[in-house]
C-alpha cells in the first residue's frame, strides 16, 4: 500500500510541475523590438503588448500572432491594364506600407497585405484607363501620386499607412513595341540627318568666310605692296633727279641720253607702229652743234642704225 501511495504523490507532483512549467510559459511573454501583439481576454479585445516583457494570465488571456512594425514591401505580379486608346499593358507594381495600429490590422481587415494588392489592381485601372499609351509610358510620378493617396485614405482605416507607390514596369505589347522602336529609329536617323546638315553648313559657312578673309587680306598685302613699289619708283627717281642736280648736266649730255633711250621704245614684238616725238628734232640739233656742225638727219641715221624695221598695218 505504501509503494502504492508514493507511485500516485510521484505521479502528482509531475503533472504539478509539468502544469506550472505549461503556466509559466504561458504567462511569460517577450515582445521583441519593432514588434506588437493584440491579447484577447476570454475572445475579447484587452490590450495590445509593446516590445518588452509582459505577464498573461493563463487559460485566460491569448496572445495573436505578432504584427510586424517595420515598413514593408510588397511586390505584387504584373496586372493587365487597358488604356485609354484600347492597349492592353502590363504593369508591375511595388506598394511600401507600415502597419500604425495593430489593434486595427487584426480586428478591421482580415488579410491587410491582399486587401493592399487588390486595392491597388483597381485603382490603378481606374487611372490608367483615363490615359493613353504614350501619357501611361511618360506619367509614372502622376500615376504613382494618384495611386498612394488612393491606397493611403482608403487602408488608413486598416491601421496601414501607406508610403510610396511605385510603377516598377510597364510593358506594352509586342507589336507596339515594334512600332515605338522603329518610330524612335526613324526619329535618331531624322536628328543624325539634321545634324550632319548642320555641321555641312556651318562648315560652307565658315570655309566662305575663310575664303573673303583671305581675299581681303590679299587685296591688302597687294595694296601694301604696290604702295611700297611705287614709294620704292618714287624714291628711285627722286634720287635719279638728285643726282643729275648734282652732277650739273649740260644740254648736250640730256639731248644724247634722250636719244639713247628713243630705241628702246621700239623693242617687242606688239610694237606695230612707231611715232616719233616732237622733242627728237630739238634733240638732234644739240647734238649736231656739239659735233661740230653735223646735219641732224645724219645723226639721227647713226643713232637709229640698231632700231628694227618697222611694219605698220592698215
Amino acid at each position: 500500500m505504501e509503494n502504492a501511495g508514493g507511485t500516485a504523490l510521484a505521479v502528482v507532483l509531475v503533472v504539478l510541475i509539468v502544469f506550472v512549467v505549461i503556466v509559466l510559459v504561458r504567462s511569460v511573454r517577450i515582445i521583441p523590438q519593432a514588434r506588437a501583439g493584440v491579447v484577447e481576454r476570454l475572445g475579447k479585445y484587452q490590450r495590445t503588448l509593446n516590445p518588452g516583457l509582459t505577464i498573461l494570465i493563463p487559460f485566460v488571456d491569448r496572445l495573436l500572432p505578432l504584427l510586424d512594425l517595420r515598413e514593408q514591401v510588397v511586390s505584387f505580379p504584373p496586372q493587365p491594364v487597358i488604356t485609354e486608346d484600347n492597349l492592353v499593358v502590363s504593369i508591375d507594381t511595388v506598394v511600401y506600407f507600415q502597419v500604425t495600429d495593430p489593434r486595427a490590422a487584426t480586428y478591421e481587415i482580415a488579410n491587410y497585405i491582399q486587401a493592399v494588392e487588390q486595392l491597388t489592381t483597381t485603382t490603378l485601372r481606374n487611372v490608367v484607363g483615363g490615359l493613353n499609351l504614350e501619357e501611361a509610358l511618360t506619367s509614372r510620378d502622376q500615376i504613382n501620386g494618384q495611386l498612394r493617396g488612393v491606397l493611403d485614405e482608403a487602408t488608413g482605416r486598416w491601421g496601414i499607412r501607406v508610403s510610396r507607390v511605385e510603377l516598377k514596369a510597364i510593358d506594352p505589347p509586342h507589336s507596339i513595341q515594334d512600332s515605338m522602336e522603329k518610330q524612335m529609329r526613324a526619329e535618331r536617323d531624322r536628328r543624325a540627318a539634321i545634324l550632319t546638315a548642320e555641321g555641312t553648313k556651318q562648315s560652307a559657312i565658315l570655309t566662305a568666310e575663310g575664303q573673303r578673309q583671305a581675299a581681303i587680306l590679299k587685296a591688302e598685302g597687294d595694296a601694301k605692296a604696290a604702295i611700297l613699289r611705287a614709294d620704292g619708283e618714287s624714291q628711285a627717281i627722286q634720287k635719279v633727279f638728285d643726282a643729275i642736280h648734282k652732277g650739273n648736266p649740260d644740254q648736250k649730255l640730256l639731248a644724247y641720253q634722250y636719244l639713247q633711250t628713243l630705241p628702246k621704245l621700239a623693242e617687242g614684238s606688239a610694237n606695230k607702229l612707231w611715232i616719233i616725238p616732237s622733242e627728237v628734232g630739238e634733240a638732234l640739233k644739240g647734238i649736231g652743234n656739239a659735233l661740230g656742225g653735223t646735219a641732224p638727219e645724219q645723226a639721227a641715221s647713226g643713232l637709229f642704225d640698231d632700231v628694227p624695221a618697222q611694219r605698220t598695218e592698215p
